[in-house]
């Protein structure tokens, strides 16, 4: 996917992670794209590529192609924290991610997660039916104020998170948003909170 031209803004020189896979919800993800290099942000997708030096995927909504060259698996500590954010986004892209051909290892897009859980750092932005992508790894989200789409409520509630009845919730380097119509909202806290964090 060709990179969006960034315009000269307070988030110049930063770069935010979206992971990606199919079924993805297309207003999310295209506002993502254009939003940030509003702001002046780059926005890599990442996802795994399975060998492959590209993958396309399709949307949920209206199968629109979205073409991602850009592996998750391999990334260093140091290329991990050259991120401002981790995104993951509404749709039914953390489902895919999360699976794994054993069972006894975390998919990649989960431990990707769990690394990035661990470095203060890095925000971690997660909308809608992306908090499956952390059913793996519950103790990243226990204890956290969180909101979620209504249908996984049960489910941050059994990994220990505190459902909060918001659009979008903040505790600390964690930005959660209850469904993909709030992309705008969760884009919006988003950048303010990358904001101040550059101002300190």
């Amino acid at each position: 996917m060709t990179d969006v031209a960034l315009r000269a803004g307070p988030l110049s020189g930063t770069r935010i992670a979206v992971l990606m896979e199919s079924d993805f919800y297309e207003p999310e993800i295209f506002y993502y794209r254009h939003r940030f290099a509003e702001e002046g942000a780059r926005v890599d997708f990442l996802t795994r590529l399975w060998g492959q030096s590209e993958l396309t995927f399709t949307g949920h909504e209206y199968r629109a192609p979205f073409t991602v060259d850009r592996g998750l698996e391999g990334l260093t500590p140091a290329e991990l924290r050259d991120y401002a954010a981790v995104i993951v986004p509404s749709g039914m892209v953390a489902d895919r991610l999360r699976y794994t051909e054993d069972v006894e290892r975390l998919a990649p897009a989960t431990e990707l997660l769990r690394r990035a859980f661990a470095e203060p750092g890095v925000v971690k932005g997660i909308i809608c039916h992306g908090l499956w992508l952390a059913s793996s790894i519950p103790q990243a989200v226990r204890g956290r104020k969180v909101v979620c789409h209504n249908n996984l409520v049960g489910d941050v509630r059994n990994m220990g998170a505190a459902y909060v009845d918001q659009d979008v919730v903040v505790d600390g380097d964690l930005i959660t948003g209850r469904t993909g119509e709030h992309h705008h909202l969760f884009a919006r806290t988003l950048v303010d909170l990358l904001i101040q964090r550059k101002a300190r």
